[in-house]
């Protein structure tokens, strides 16, 4: 288990790298291609729009094929995708790659994520989770330093060599043991569509890649207004989730202990705060600061929100693999809505009115939440 553990670790930690690799690039970008925020949140949310699309298939593929196949098929895909993105020249053909990396992502994710559920126990299957994503988190928080040397010693190779990385991973899942495919059990995805708390899941997925989707558009951007350099840009993600990679495995361990009602109110409420400083923010530090909030408070949906999802599909009949596509598919829509939302409204109304529209989200959240009773079972749902 702690190697297979350890490998799909390492390769979401590759793909996690590759998605936030772009965000010191953006201001870049929207010089040299003469974009506007909203054309610069499309180029960021093309990676959602992959994601939300793949997410189901990847699943479904997940399921009838095996996890690692899944796995292998879905590094193969980013590979290519890589090799894309690294010979683009134009907004079009940056935006046709990042999109193309979407869609493999959440194949990957999928079988990667089923692949781990399925062989750990389930009373261990929180801090699972919470391990793996805190590999994510780490590849989330490299990816912007990435981006920022990427540029210094030119794109087409950094990106080239992603391509490589991600080729050398598939041949390494493809000599791990399979898992078994998981086929999909009938009405299991109708009864977790039916099940408030697996679309519970679901939107603790979606609603922090929709905030942090914002984030990705508009810090980059701001601070660039203030001189700030790209380096120093990527130094202010690469610090601000840094903590967020110890606590995610803290996290997944205490939700199977504990449940996750309370997590997520915690995150919640912080969320709240964090997105209406934003709003209000206008020195570059005391946002640098806030981004540092955010990875915090946003990131602390996610591990649970995971959780949540895998168990509900456990109690609907539901493939572990078709769960975690469902999934990426949510996340997928906060991913791609996040930077095309927030760079509409922020070049109509300015930086404010996103933050605002996401504090208020979180502060409805919340209040959802309160209509939630924690269960005592021994599954220790809430």
């Amino acid at each position: 288990m702690r190697r297979l553990l350890a490998l799909v670790s390492s390769i979401i930690f590759v793909d996690a790298m590759l998605f936030t690799a772009l965000t010191p690039l953006v201001p870049g970008y929207a010089e040299e291609f003469d974009l506007s925020k909203t054309g610069a949140g499309f180029l960021v949310g093309a990676f959602g729009a992959g994601a939300l699309l793949g997410g189901v298939p990847g699943g479904l593929a997940a399921a009838r094929f095996g996890p690692k196949s899944a796995v292998v098929g879905g590094l193969v895909v980013l590979a290519l995708s890589s090799f894309a993105f690294a010979a683009a020249d134009s907004a079009w053909t940056l935006g046709a790659a990042r999109f193309l990396q979407g869609l493999s992502s959440t194949t990957t994710w999928a079988g990667a994520l089923a692949w781990i559920v399925v062989a750990s126990p389930r009373a261990q299957r929180g801090e699972i989770l919470g391990t793996a994503f805190g590999a994510a988190v780490f590849g989330a928080v490299i990816g912007p330093m990435f981006g920022g040397v990427a540029e210094l010693v030119g794109v087409p190779t950094s990106f080239a060599t992603v391509g490589v990385v991600s080729l050398g991973f598939a041949v390494l899942a493809a000599a791990s043991r399979s898992a078994a495919p998981e086929p999909a059990s009938p009405g299991g995805l109708g009864r977790a569509f039916r099940d408030p708390r697996f679309l519970g899941g679901l939107w603790l997925n979606t609603l922090p890649a929709l905030l942090f989707g914002m984030l990705t558009v508009l810090v980059p951007l701001a601070l660039a207004e203030d001189d700030w350099a790209t380096l120093a840009i990527a130094t202010v993600f690469f610090a601000a989730g840094l903590i967020e990679v110890v606590i995610n495995p803290l996290l997944g361990r205490a939700t199977d202990r504990h449940g996750r009602l309370l997590p997520v109110r915690a995150a919640l409420a912080a969320s709240v705060v964090v997105a209406a400083g934003l709003a209000l923010a206008t020195d570059p530090v005391l946002i640098a600061v806030l981004v540092v909030g955010a990875a915090i408070a946003f990131g602390g949906f996610y591990t649970p929100g995971m959780s949540l999802t895998s168990h509900r599909a456990d109690t609907a009949g539901l493939a572990q693999g078709l769960a975690f596509g469902v999934m990426n598919s949510a996340w997928a829509l906060g991913n791609m809505t996040g930077p095309v939302l927030g760079g509409a409204l922020a070049s109509s109304f300015g930086d404010a009115a996103p933050y605002t529209l996401g504090a208020a989200l979180c502060a409805a959240t919340f209040l959802a939440t309160q209509r939630v009773a924690p269960r005592r079972a021994s599954t220790r749902e809430a």
